[in-house]
């Protein structure tokens, strides 16, 4: 039995990492000199909940019935749920791990709120709210985590504008208390399993990236700014060197990101779209900007409406399936196409066709658990956000709706592996998929019960294996005293 550990970082692009600040990073250049890399193809969709789910489970979004931070929780107008630790009912790879003895360590890695039981101990992750009761297992871990680090956060307050240095600062401090404490579960810990994730570098692209890439419509570069990014980054090498001392050099580890990061040149207003061409109806004139809220709708003139983020979601409102249903199960596809052609071919003011790539659930996932839209849409292969306001006057806008933003997701995050056994030594990789990495975890520590989750262990791509026939056991959690 090995030791592994992972070091997320969220939104790590290979453009900051394995490009522009490289020779920034003395102790990420030394950790790709002796191993392999290379862009890690995410998940559908890629965002930050669904994406390290399916990393540590081999899951994709359906199987998991995770399709973004919010969830519809049903098939009525209810409303949407915040994605916690027990929406993952698929086994993870601490699960199989802990069941053959083998002791964890997991801090930050989403969704891990409230805080489950594992073989080890727990910290929680950025979905955390201030008000939590239980941040750790076990639950007495929480007061020693306050003594290593008093000032530990679980995210980056105000990260969408305000001051940008008392941003930089903040998000600075945040990584700092965070590798401390990491440090702290690796002395004083039996492990055999190690995942962190960081969100400093997420929230960092989301507001600085047009310092960052040449190719952001706002780039902005020589600036103060862009040196205090650059900044940023050293100091994270800096932790990421003391914590790579930590775990020694016999240990496997890997270094990876949920999805990248690429700039955001505007965003689509869906609802917006969809209220001009006669698939939403409102009971209000929707005259000033402002968000879709579910009592603002005429249901029975409805046949269709979107939620916002980094891709958009379309739902049908279905007759026999929502309580006011409007479109017959049969004209589904067609209503759909008709949308994804519409949606396809909006231009910017000046003329300029976005582009919008429309998938259905079943296009993109081997199964569909809890309410999945009914289409998903990438604008711009990713370059544009949906937008879920109305009002807006526009069906196009160049800032996003919740506040300042300057990166979306991108398709490639970044792929690090060292393994003191394998003399790679600086090999880029290719095809790498962030839904095999569960499986290369167990691989190379050696688990019993390797094959437990699906995927090709990355290194070992001989064949790939037929899909699963069925999502698995499900393991039911309760937080009933949380």
């Amino acid at each position: 039995m090995r030791k592994v550990a992972l070091i997320g970082l969220d939104c790590a692009a290979p453009l900051v990492l394995f490009e522009r600040y490289r020779s920034e990073m003395p102790h990420l250049d030394t950790l790709l000199r002796s191993g392999a890399y290379g862009n890690l193809r995410s998940c559908d969709p890629p965002i930050t909940v669904p994406a390290w789910a399916s990393l540590f489970s081999g899951r994709d979004a359906g199987e998991l019935g995770i399709y973004g931070f919010r969830n519809r929780r049903s098939f009525d107008y209810s409303g949407y749920q915040i994605a916690s630790s027990g929406a993952v009912r698929q086994p993870c790879v601490w699960d199989v791990l802990g069941a053959e003895e083998r002791r964890v360590i997991l801090l930050g890695v989403p969704p891990s709120y409230p805080p489950r039981p594992v073989h080890g101990c727990l910290v929680s992750c950025f979905l955390t709210p201030s008000t939590a009761r239980r941040t750790t297992w076990p639950p007495e871990l929480a007061g020693e985590i306050e003594a290593v680090a008093p000032n530990y956060v679980f995210d980056v307050d105000g990260y969408r504008g305000g001051d940008p240095d008392a941003l930089l600062a903040r998000i600075a401090a945040k990584t700092q208390d965070h590798f401390r404490v990491a440090q702290h579960l690796l002395r004083t810990r039996p492990w055999d399993f190690f995942a962190m994730v960081e969100m400093g570098t997420d929230r960092l692209h989301h507001g600085y990236w047009r310092y960052i890439d040449p190719a952001h419509p706002r780039y902005r570069p020589g600036t103060r700014l862009e040196e205090k990014v650059i900044d940023y980054f050293r100091l994270l090498d800096g932790c990421l060197g003391e914590l790579l001392d930590t775990i020694g050099g016999d240990a496997v580890v890997l270094l990876v990101s949920d999805h990248g990061a690429k700039p955001m040149h505007g965003g689509v207003c869906t609802n917006e779209w969809l209220l001009r061409n006669g698939y939403l109806k409102l009971l209000d004139r929707a005259d000033a900007p402002g968000p879709l809220l579910a009592e603002r709708i005429d249901w029975e003139g409805t046949t269709a409406w979107s939620d916002g983020g980094y891709y958009g979601r379309i739902f049908l409102n279905q007759r026999g399936r929502e309580p006011h249903g409007r479109v017959a199960e049969a004209d589904c596809g067609r209503v759909l196409d008709e949308i994804a052609a519409g949606l396809d071919a909006i231009e910017t003011p000046g003329g300029v066709r976005i582009g919008a790539q429309a998938h259905r659930p079943a296009d993109l996932f081997r199964a569909t658990n809890g309410v999945a839209p009914d289409l998903i849409v990438y604008f711009g292969d990713l370059a544009w956000r949906s937008l879920g306001s109305v009002g807006v006057g526009a069906v196009t806008a160049t800032e996003n709706d919740t506040g300042a933003d300057d990166a979306n997701h991108d398709w490639n995050g970044v792929f690090v592996l060292r393994d003191p056994r394998e003399a790679w030594g600086n090999t880029r990789l290719e095809g790498l998929r962030l839904l095999d990495v569960a499986a290369t975890i167990l691989e190379r520590g050696e688990a019993t019960a390797a094959t437990a989750l699906p995927g090709v262990p990355i290194g070992r791509r001989n064949e790939v294996p037929a899909a699963p026939e069925s999502c698995g056991p499900v393991v039911e959690w309760s937080f009933t005293d949380f």
